[in-house]
């Protein structure tokens, strides 16, 4: 075998370049067309492109960028989540049994609450809500008796009324207590509606946890009681002879937990306190391990904030085994246990897509213009650095390149230099860098002023989306996300580039990417090629992103679809949602379009009056603007 044989690049490479088996939990995979294909039910159904998706939607005319969301995946999380926490118990001997709820906060979105339920109710899976809005929508959906109703967040009395006549119409509604004074409130209005409310008291525990989130925990946490608030609320309920109604303890450490250890630290202390709550004479029943379960973003299966250092299914087997670690001493029955796992649920379930509208390569010209000899000495001086430049003085040349550059910025600020002659200094400075980033490439100690200088070259991809509407954790916590390219994978992809957004803010971009071992400044990106569409996804995107995405720039929501696979491959399009039109952002903002449409026919009527344009243009500005006030808020193939 040839050399040039060994270096061909393959499907295979670009799936270990781009982490693909790491991060994808079997979901996605690279055909051996070079397509990023996705199995929606694991390794049990067919595998179908993302490309043809992609080909699919726009000839039906639903255009980029587009938010896929894959109801099968949903379903493969949810029976992941219960069958591993019934063969833990099995395996554990464990006397108790699980119930799973889905936090609707994590992600509100109408299908995906109705899929989450209808799937679900295999294993009674319910629902966690923790305002009154979540409250109301789940009173509706929520049609399973032997599902959990968990309440938590601040209640006031309308959102107490609203639970306990759920549960007086056959629901399994429990109102956690978040603050003491919620119990008189609790009691107040069960005695009222004569109904028997169901308790639980959200505990403050000492536990933290790594990562994100971390003031979830410990004694300075928003939310939960502490132990002395806990023996208030105890004390207040065996006063009011309401004991009895206190059937379960909650609490929750964080969001995204990476480290094992966290969890199993918390899930004991968790078990304390329900272990003296029963020794109290609280009836309980039900131990509510909150949520955390994390995702590995990087595929890195480490404590790193993106990533987890467990299985699922060490998770469930962790936290029955502490539970038991601690109740089995004190002879107390096991409890049902709750999790409420929302991300680890739902963040497989949703791909982003968008199209490469241009790239900006940061690199000189080909050729720099000869310097002319009455060229300022500054310049001569940059031509010489260049041409002396080698191995062994990389990094004296990087510091006379850098100190002639600002010289040379200087002088053209004070009129000493002109424009061609900056330009000119430009060229070559960022020639010296190019050669320079090259030499040092091999180089097993790079100094630290020359680390990083790859990355400062690479190109600029401008994306048809929004950072702050499509993913708002990217810009706001550094969240990171898997991206890559959905197709040309069995080419080699010869550029590094970071992801700009068409927003109009310097913090719209994405410059932090997976890796397993650290954090990429870049990512590896095919050469545009003039007259094809060049596609990128970003995954693992169903937790939060919808919800907290905000209209910067007034750039409104993607274009939805819902995306099922049968079992003979064949893709079935469904529940298709039309992203946010110009006229619907602006009414968002109070901006009443029927008036902006006057406002404009006044002006452009006021224009023909003057002899600017005639009424044939008139005509045709006003179909432009009203055209515009129907259009995508995205970049349009025309």
């Amino acid at each position: 075998m040839n050399k040039k044989t060994l270096e061909r690049w393959s499907p295979q490479k670009s799936a270990e370049l781009y982490g693909v088996p790491e991060w994808s939990e079997g979901f996605f995979s690279v055909s051996e067309k070079g397509e990023l294909q996705i199995t929606p039910k694991g390794g049990k159904g067919p595998a179908v492109s993302l490309l043809s998706i992609v080909e699919g939607l726009r000839a039906r005319g639903l255009e980029l960028p587009v938010l896929l969301r894959f109801s099968d995946i949903l379903h493969s999380r949810l029976e992941m989540l219960n069958r591993g926490f019934t063969k833990a118990m099995r395996e554990a001997e464990y006397q108790g049994s699980y119930r799973g709820v889905y936090p609707i906060k994590v992600n509100q979105q109408e299908h995906v609450v109705e899929e989450i339920l209808r799937f679900g109710r295999t294993f009674n899976h319910g629902l966690e809500v923790g305002s009154k809005a979540e409250l109301i929508a789940a009173l509706a959906y929520l049609d399973d008796p032997e599902a959990m109703l968990i309440c938590n967040g601040y209640k006031d009395e309308q959102f107490i009324e609203l639970a306990l006549y759920g549960l007086k119409m056959g629901l399994n509604v429990i109102l956690v207590v978040e603050m003491t004074n919620e119990v008189p409130l609790i009691l107040k209005c069960a005695r009222r509606l004569g109904i028997e409310p169901q308790i639980g008291l959200r505990v403050k525990l000492s536990s933290r946890a790594g990562g994100h989130w971390t003031e979830s925990g410990g004694d300075h946490s928003r939310f939960g009681l502490t132990s002395a608030q806990v023996v208030e609320a105890l004390d207040r309920l065996r006063q009011q002879n309401a004991l009895g109604y206190l059937k379960m303890l909650h609490y929750h450490l964080g969001s995204q937990i990476p480290n094992i250890r966290s969890i199993r630290t918390a899930v004991q202390e968790a078990a304390r306190f329900y272990a003296d709550l029963v020794i109290e004479g609280a009836p309980m029943g039900i131990l509510d391990v909150g949520g955390g379960l994390a995702v590995d973003y990087d595929g890195s299966k480490t404590n790193f904030p993106s990533s987890r250092n467990y299985t699922v299914q060490e998770y469930c087997g962790d936290v029955v085994e502490s539970v038991m670690q601690v109740l089995d001493q004190l002879e107390i029955q096991h409890p049902l246990i709750i999790s409420e796992s929302g991300r680890a649920t739902v963040a497989h379930h949703a791909v982003l897509l968008f199209n490469i509208l241009d790239a900006g390569h940061f690199e000189p010209r080909a050729a720099t213009a000869e310097l002319a000899e009455d060229a300022p000495d500054i310049l001569h001086s940059l031509k010489e650095t260049l041409s002396t430049l080698n191995a062994k003085n990389a990094q004296e040349c990087f510091h006379d390149a850098t100190y002639y550059r600002d010289e040379i910025r200087s002088l053209f600020v004070h009129g000493t230099i002109t424009l061609r002659q900056r330009a000119q200094g430009e060229e070559l400075f960022w020639r010296i860098v190019n050669r320079i980033a090259k030499l040092i490439k091999e180089r097993k100690y790079v100094p630290d002023e020359l680390e990083g200088l790859e990355s400062s070259l690479s190109d600029v991809y401008y994306g048809n989306f929004s950072v702050f509407r499509s993913l708002p954790d990217a810009w706001s916590i550094d969240q990171l996300f898997p991206i890559m390219p959905i197709h040309r994978l069995h080419e080699k992809p010869g550029r590094n580039a970071t992801v700009a957004d068409i927003t109009c803010d310097c913090d719209g971009k994405i410059d932090r990417f997976i890796d397993l071992h650290d954090v990429k400044r870049s990512l590896p990106m095919h050469e545009l090629k003039e007259g094809e569409e060049y596609y990128l996804g970003v995954f693992l995107t169903g937790a939060y992103q919808e919800t907290l995405g905000a209209f910067h720039n007034l750039l409104g929501d993607t274009n939805v679809a819902g995306i099922s696979i049968k079992d003979n491959g064949e893709i079935e399009f469904s529940r298709e949602i039309e992203g946010d039109s110009v006229a619907d952002v602006l009414f968002y903002v109070e901006y009443e379009t029927k008036e902006l449409t006057q406002m404009m026919r006044r002006k452009a009527e006021r224009a023909v009056q003057q002899g600017g344009i005639t009424p044939a243009e008139r005509r045709r500005i006003m179909n432009a603007y009203q055209a515009g006030l129907r259009g995508y808020t995205y970049f349009e193939n025309e």
